[in-house]
């Protein structure tokens, strides 16, 4: 079951798209997710055959295919209440517009819709991204939020996802939500509610990151077995928790890395994520899609974090299942 190995360009995209496509083809890495932000990807074109065929040609140029592009950054605009300074910093100029929340929101989905028409476009199946959450600003219980805000929360985002996917159908291709702290799913149950609330469409699944389970103590492998049809991507990413009694999991407003912190993601290898069962999972549910190397890490420079993370993730991908059972040999039949 070889799976490609991947390099996700979010954290890449302040170089220009060919300078990372070189560095990749370099270290040895089967392709790229490719961002779309920066000068990686920009979705407005997805009907500029020229500009969409100029993004194969550079891959094929250092040897490098591609499986998923990613809409994160934009998708946060969908469905988040308030929108705001962060918001402004992350999207595009076309999005924001005058900044009146509800207009960007929809201005945001139509990027979206526009994300999958140029995934169709490249050849590409799958989308990764954010969907924001007007209720994520709940997630502390304080003041109280009522039954009625939360399930008011799941139909915004059905309402505002809906029309989204509808075009993602058209176009034959899927959306893989990243179960990610201040999206609407970001830990088991409320991946569960996600689906519920979008009637379990065939086209909306997950981005599994398990760098996101660490620091919130959820078991991981489960989620992998238990969502097994849901699983699109896969990001191999890694975070580490310091609870020592006074560093918290909600992060305490600190930077990355900083030693009073709770937890923080480190690059791949360096981190709490059993690798090992999760691979021997993803083999379980037959997962034969990328394994998507996302190098964060404020400690070590990504020009050496991301060519070793390559190195460990080659090494997991030698964990496949065998053709035969072990036990295949104690038969003495003919």
């Amino acid at each position: 079951m070889a799976r490609p190995i991947t390099l996700f360009t979010g954290q890449w995209a302040d170089l220009p798209f060919e300078e990372v496509a070189r560095l990749a083809g370099e270290w040895g890495y089967d392709g790229l997710e490719i961002a779309c932000w920066g000068d990686h990807i920009d979705v407005a074109r997805w009907d500029d055959a020229e500009y969409v065929q100029s993004r194969r040609t550079i891959l094929e140029r250092h040897g490098l295919g591609v499986w998923t592009i990613s809409q994160h950054l934009v998708g946060q605009a969908v469905c988040d209440d308030p929108i705001d300074q962060r918001h402004r910093d992350i999207v595009p100029d076309r999005v924001w517009g005058d900044g009146d929340p509800e207009g960007v929101r929809q201005r945001a989905a139509a990027e979206l819709i526009d994300t999958a028409r140029f995934a169709a476009a490249l050849g590409v199946d799958t989308v990764n991204g954010f969907s924001g959450s007007s209720i994520w600003k709940y997630v502390a219980m304080f003041p109280p939020a009522t039954d009625e805000m939360i399930d008011a929360g799941y139909r915004d985002f059905a309402d505002r996802w809906n029309p989204i996917l509808d075009v993602f159908d058209e176009v034959g291709v899927r959306f893989a939500l990243e179960v990610h702290p201040s999206e609407i799913a970001y830990d088991y149950w409320t991946a569960q509610r996600t689906l519920e609330a979008i009637g379990h469409r065939p086209s909306f699944g997950f981005n599994f990151d398990p760098s996101h389970f660490v620091w919130q103590q959820l078991d991981s492998v489960a989620f992998v077995l238990d969502f097994a049809d849901r699983i699109f991507h896969v990001h191999c990413k890694e975070s580490v928790t310091h609870l020592d009694g006074r560093n918290g999991v909600l992060g305490s407003h600190l930077p990355w890395s900083h030693p009073r912190r709770g937890w923080t993601f480190v690059s791949t290898g360096h981190g709490a994520v059993p690798w090992e069962p999760l691979f021997r999972a993803l083999n379980a549910i037959g997962y034969d899609g990328p394994t998507s190397v996302e190098w964060e890490d404020a400690g070590m420079d990504r020009l050496v974090g991301a060519p070793e993370a390559l190195a460990f993730v080659r090494d997991l991908a030698a964990i496949t299942p065998p053709h035969a059972s072990f036990d295949a040999a104690f038969s003495q039949s003919r």
